[in-house]
């Protein structure tokens, strides 16, 4: 699974324009379940449910908290899985490899 980053909503949005099937982590330095959501998505990143899925990471210090509430988001993690630039389903929390795995299958059609 190839990772990017965006850091400012051009880039955000340019790799939605860009990628047809995304997978979009918001998360934050201190934030605990983030990083056992990292630990999630790098043992996910090799499998074939990730096959073709752009991981494009995306820190809320950085892109800026008005960027994120205007997305609706609440909470740190979040995954947005984004198809053909359409946000297809959302994951709030820390989610398992499995959960991640089986939201892949389900709404990012291969």
């Amino acid at each position: 699974m190839l990772t990017l980053h965006a850091a400012t909503p051009d880039q955000y949005n340019a790799a939605l324009r860009e990628h047809p099937r995304l997978l979009v982590d918001f998360h934050k330095d201190d934030c605990p379940g983030c990083r056992m959501l990292d630990m999630s998505l790098a043992s996910l990143a090799d499998s074939p449910r990730a096959a073709g899925v752009v991981l494009l990471k995306v820190k809320l210090e950085t892109i800026g908290e008005v960027f994120f509430r205007s997305l609706g988001l609440r909470q740190t993690p979040t995954l947005l899985l984004v198809h053909d630039g359409q946000e297809v389903a959302r994951l709030a929390g820390y989610q398992s490899p499995g959960k991640i795995g089986e939201a892949l299958a389900s709404v990012l059609p291969g």
